[in-house]
């Protein structure tokens, strides 16, 4: 035994007033770490989603559950995708939470329950229930003009028309509002589709890979409208735009007013704008459909985007989160509870019920792009998408359905009039394989088929 070590100095040295203080903080660190522990573990046994019920108490049959498992285990064998998390709640109660395949096919990670995705175009309604927290303040009213918050958009031109030589510009005939800011209706580009000089002009600005929001709003002030203000619904940067606003009103960065508004009071850990270092290993990677060797492969990552391991990439109010089933569960289990979860209040029941109400005019049923027609029956609310008539809508889902997705796959839906939602979490973008399921009508049509009305 060394004279000077601990063990022997505590042998020999028993009222030394050091000792003793050493004594005090491995005590102190004991009791610390005891706390924490079982601190945890009460937080984890009270926390939402527990532990799964059965099928039964959720308000569905065992088979029919069984069915819905088995069918999207099936959708990954096929190597329709590579892995995929899903979860089925009703009443509060998880029907079923599951992983299956793998997260990335070249080190063959699976895929877990905590795995995080890339949720893209899912953190559009985050970034609207952030404007809805700022429009309870009174910060904002649905049919102030935008430019009241973004003077840069005070004088916007209008495409009118354009070929090949030329583009026709007109003035606004009024300003858009916010209403029509948060509906898809203002008239803005985005950037991701479409061969007319406005998407044009967002492709070669790079307006999504802007280093921040004030880059990106000095971007988008330079490009002319699509339409006049409220004649047609396209899917826009809105949704970035709104998130400049959350930040100009809250006087926040907006990532920080996410962290301190939505993410820590629903405990939302998993979730943000980049992912940690100790995080990387659960994270997925993106996946298509490689025909030459008539398989799956990982794609490699974008050149033209920041990194998401940066933790200074962009905070994209309209798709740039990281998240997992798990947090986003607890985010739609809010809204399912109109507002509230676990006694952390985010919304008022009316803030919901305004943020899934149709707000556009009958005619302009969300569509894929210019002059194309609508999806009957499906309208827009505070950024979700809602089924206002499912019999037009050709779904078996209930009235006032509301949902939307992302662009590598991952998709959720709420109907409030069964108090359930679901959600899917997947990894792909691209090529698909050849005759792969269609794997939303799948989930949907099982998870009505299952229910113990």
């Amino acid at each position: 035994m060394v004279e000077n070590s601990i063990l022997w100095f505590s042998f020999k040295n028993k009222n030394n007033e050091a000792y003793m203080r050493l004594l005090l903080q491995i005590t102190l660190s004991i009791i610390l770490f005891i706390f924490d522990a079982s601190h945890t573990a009460i937080a984890s046994e009270f926390s939402w989603p527990q532990n799964e019920t059965t099928p039964t108490e959720s308000g569905f049959s065992e088979s029919g559950i069984k069915k819905l498992d088995d069918a999207m285990r099936q959708i990954v064998e096929n190597q329709d995708v590579a892995g995929m998390v899903w979860m089925l709640a009703k009443d509060g109660n998880v029907a079923t939470f599951e992983s299956s395949g793998f997260a990335r096919l070249e080190d063959q990670a699976p895929m877990r329950k905590d795995t995080l995705f890339r949720i893209y175009s899912m953190t559009k309604p985050v970034t609207g229930v952030a404007l809805m927290i700022l429009y309870e303040q009174g910060l904002w009213k649905f049919d102030d003009p935008i430019s009241k918050f973004i003077p840069e958009f005070k004088e916007l031109q209008v495409m009118k028309s354009f070929d090949e030589e030329k583009t026709n510009l007109v003035t606004m005939d009024r300003e858009p509002t916010m209403r029509e800011l948060l509906n898809h209706s203002a008239g803005f580009g985005y950037g991701l589709r479409g061969d007319d000089p406005v998407n044009k002009a967002y492709r070669q600005k790079q307006v999504l890979a802007s280093k921040d929001l004030d880059e990106l709003i000095n971007k988008v002030s330079q490009i002319p409208l699509l339409s006049q203000p409220g004649e047609q619904w396209y899917y826009s940067v809105a949704v970035d735009l709104q998130g400049y606003i959350v930040q100009k009103l809250s006087g926040m960065k907006y990532g920080e007013f996410l962290e301190k508004h939505i993410f820590k009071p629903l405990k939302m850990a998993d979730t943000g704008f980049f992912v940690k270092k100790e995080d990387q290993p659960r994270f997925a990677e993106i996946h298509s459909w490689d025909s030459e060797r008539n398989r799956l492969a990982q794609r490699p990552h974008r050149k033209d985007r920041p990194s998401y391991l940066d933790p200074n990439r962009l905070e994209s109010g309209g798709g740039g989160l990281v998240s997992t089933a798990h947090d986003y569960a607890r985010f739609l289990q809010m809204l399912v509870n109109e507002g509230s979860l676990e006694g952390a209040k985010i919304l008022t029941p009316e803030s919901v019920r305004i943020m899934r109400t149709n707000s556009l005019r009958d005619e302009l049923d969300i569509r894929g792009g210019l002059d194309r027609p609508g999806q009957a029956g499906i309208g827009f609310g505070v950024d979700f998408a809602v089924i206002y008539d499912p019999i037009l809508a050709n779904s078996p889902q209930g009235p006032g359905t509301y949902y939307w997705s992302g662009a590598a796959g991952t998709w959720f839906w709420i109907d409030p009039s069964k108090d359930m939602f679901w959600i899917g979490m997947i990894q792909a973008y691209g090529q698909r394989r050849p005759g792969s399921a269609n794997m939303r009508g799948i989930a949907a049509d099982l998870v009505y088929d299952s229910l113990n009305d």
